[in-house]
């Protein structure tokens, strides 16, 4: 079956994951954290997405991240994949296929979505008990977001720059979003969207997405006889938020 054409608006954020094959290893130390580090930025830089939030974990990295060309989030990972396979080939003399595939990635809505996908990402390595906050992680763009530290690669979002007057109101009340764990629910919805290549967004935005795109951007319902007109009825009720 064809692979169908990920969901690409310029200007909206995305949610991107890739991971090292059968789960390997992919950063071993400093020296491979700092240059997958940099060619995201120049990546980012050269193809013009703005990264919002970001870790870069052992066997796999996040991004979040608004492309503002139609191919830029793919030139940006073939790019940043080509250099980093070279480096990773080279410094330990390995062969074969670095990645699990191809990246998986979710378009979704900003106002919604925007900082619980950002938790989501900075919440990583706790997540994984590889660290007990999110401050105590190098490798991603929490102390950027949450504490102003300077941080080439990331750029915060207009919905981030809502969050306060200045820089420090932005980041005490982003930092206060942190001090509830997500839902699993939501974390669940993340994960899925993503790996399933699914919008995430209320149904309104979704339908939205639709529109422009000619195209389904969420699952069918499960259930009910698709033969009966009650079972289409209920497919062309307008969209609710909820």
């Amino acid at each position: 079956m064809a692979r169908l054409p990920r969901f690409v608006l310029p200007g909206f954020p995305q949610h991107v994951i890739q991971r090292g094959n059968n789960h390997q290893a992919i950063l071993r130390d400093e020296e491979d954290y700092w240059f997958l580090w940099g060619r995201l930025r120049d990546a980012a830089a050269k193809f013009q997405c703005e990264i919002h939030a970001y870790v870069l974990m052992p066997d796999h990295f996040h991004l979040l991240l608004t492309p503002w060309q139609q191919d830029g989030i793919g030139k940006l990972m073939q790019y940043t994949g080509r250099y980093f396979v070279q480096h990773v080939n080279g410094r330990y003399q390995r062969k074969g296929t670095l990645w699990e595939g191809r990246y998986r990635a979710t378009l979704l809505d900003p106002q919604a979505c925007l900082l619980p996908v950002s938790r989501y990402i900075e919440t990583n390595a706790v997540r994984t008990e590889l660290v007990s906050t999110a401050e105590d992680y190098d490798w991603s763009s929490y102390a950027a977001n949450a504490l102003g530290v300077e941080d080439e690669l990331a750029i915060p979002h207009p919905v981030y720059r809502a969050l306060g007057d200045n820089l420090s109101q932005q980041q005490q009340a982003y930092r206060a979003l942190f001090e509830y764990p997500l839902s699993q629910k939501l974390v669940d919805r993340i994960r899925a969207a993503t790996n399933k290549a699914w919008v995430l967004g209320d149904e309104r935005f979704c339908q939205a997405i639709e529109d422009k795109l000619n195209r389904r951007a969420k699952p069918r319902p499960r259930g009910g006889d698709r033969r009966s007109a009650a079972y289409r009825r209920a497919l062309e009720q307008p969209a609710t938020l909820h």
